[in-house]
């Protein structure tokens, strides 16, 4: 289940489209230029990430708002160890202290102070001031397996999940970690992407091939869903649509996927677009923002079930959305290979 090289594993051959994903491709090979003889002490892991004059342009891959309303702030994490704060979406700043440099591909914060990132090495971060500074909870050198993706549902219990089927669980705030099976056969090694929370509590992992795992008992029991879509699932977002809990998940070739009835069934969303989508988030009651390569931003104003493209970034692969804490209407901070990018709101009428 755990391969020790991505470049020996059988489905590496085919896997071209996943690479192709700009910020994937960084979080499997940046560090790939190091030697296998080199010292541990070398590694990034082992080293503090540095204050760097133009944090704001370095590659950003994952970003979250710690907390909600007054005092919420915009945590976002990327290459070098680079962790990026901001109270209004506009004004950024390094956190004061990250004890790795590694790539950090994923943040996740329970509320305003207590978050969590994690990426390459197997590393796992913890915070508990809001982000301003940062203990390293777990590192596994020259891992070729980054964590993709971490979510605690409290202060305790936490899943973290990467490449080839890699599946952690924690009941001890991200201390130790055990491994955990989601599945068998040919669903047991599949990439997984993201793991979201719906308004039920129901817990899903968005992966590749269409696919997504589900649990109804908090992460002790899988379901495989086949959502019919061929290509990986990158992205997703859980709400309440007039009472039903509904997700939207995006991916690869611009597909979009909607469920209806918590994460059971998937229905084909046209997006109107082949560019491959990155994340979406939910910018309002009803309204949905999902972005990717390109630049591409596509807005939905009915939860999902149909969208439209907006004025684009640039060319620059988008990369993660936040919510902006600043008072006014609602916008989302949206982040790239380039560092922080414009926030985006609802298109002009």
């Amino acid at each position: 289940m755990f391969p020790a090289s991505i470049a020996s594993h059988e489905k590496t051959a085919h896997r071209g489209s996943l690479l192709a994903l700009a910020f994937l491709t960084l979080a499997l090979f940046s560090q790939g230029a190091h030697a296998a003889d080199q010292a541990a002490s070398d590694w990034p892991t082992k080293r503090p990430a540095q204050i760097r004059p133009q944090a704001s342009s370095s590659p950003l891959l994952a970003a979250a708002t710690a907390g909600e309303g007054e005092g919420s702030r915009i945590v976002a994490v990327g290459d070098h160890g680079v962790i990026l704060l901001s109270d209004d979406g506009r004004a950024y700043r390094q956190a004061r202290s990250v004890p790795t440099r590694t790539m950090l591909t994923s943040v996740f914060f329970i509320d305003r102070n207590t978050g969590w990132a994690a990426g390459h090495d197997g590393v796992v971060l913890k915070t508990s001031d809001g982000g301003e500074t940062w203990k390293l909870l777990r590192q596994q050198y020259g891992q070729e397996q980054p964590i993709l993706s971490i979510w605690f549902g409290d202060a305790n219990n936490g899943l973290a999940v990467g490449l080839f089927g890699m599946a952690l669980s924690t009941a001890d705030g991200g201390l130790t970690w055990n491994e955990l099976k989601l599945s068998s056969g040919d669903a047991a090694d599949r990439h997984l992407y993201r793991i979201l929370a719906t308004p039920s509590g129901t817990l899903l992992i968005t992966a590749e091939a269409g696919t997504v795992f589900r649990s109804e008992d908090g992460g002790k029991h899988w379901d495989v869903i086949d959502t019919g879509e061929k290509g990986s699932l990158w992205s997703a977002v859980a709400f309440s649509d007039n009472g039903v809990n509904t997700v939207v998940a995006v991916g690869m070739r611009g597909h979009i996927t909607r469920s209806s009835d918590d994460g059971r069934s998937w229905q084909a969303v046209t997006s109107g677009t082949t560019q491959s989508l990155t994340d979406i988030a939910r910018l309002g009651a009803g309204e949905l923002v999902a972005a990717g390569m390109g630049g591409t931003l596509l807005h939905s104003s009915d939860g999902g079930r149909h969208f439209t493209q907006s004025r684009g970034s640039g060319d620059d692969a988008i990369t993660a959305l936040a919510k902006v804490p600043a008072a006014g209407p609602p916008k989302l901070a949206l982040f790239s290979l380039s560092g922080v990018v414009a926030a985006a709101g609802t298109p002009a009428k």
